[in-house]
């Protein structure tokens, strides 16, 4: 599915929710659900080429393959999470989108520990007498 095919799809579903969400408000965010998941299905293609793009970046920079795979965690965590918030947003729940994003900032926080870390020792190996 090309770009104009998303975007079509997505002023169609827009058009038939605006539509439905007065009367049928459960119709309507029904069809929003289907709609994200179409899309989102559609899209895996092209996530799933840009990881291998980057895998091989990655391997010809030589970087350390944990970091890299937990750099690549961190991105899919922020989208994720992203996404489901916006989701949520959609549906009326701000609340619940705002602890789903806090919760995806912690799962961030905890991957990142490790670079973090890795960072510091090598900031505490180059200053002299440390």
């Amino acid at each position: 599915m090309d770009i104009i095919q998303i975007v079509s799809l997505g002023l169609v579903a827009t058009i038939l929710i605006v539509l439905l969400q007065e009367q049928k408000s459960s119709v309507a965010f029904l069809l929003l659900l289907f709609t994200v998941i179409i899309i989102f299905l559609s899209v895996l293609d092209q996530v799933k080429y840009i990881f291998t793009l980057l895998s091989y970046m990655a391997e010809q920079a030589q970087v350390e393959p944990v970091y890299f795979k937990t750099i690549l965690k961190i991105i899919g965590i922020a989208y994720i999470v992203e996404f489901g918030a916006q989701l949520i947003r959609d549906a009326g729940l701000n609340a619940l989108a705002s602890k789903v994003e806090l919760a995806g900032k912690l799962f961030i926080l905890m991957l990142a520990i490790p670079i973090v870390t890795a960072v510091i020792e090598t900031i505490i190996n180059f200053i002299p007498g440390a």
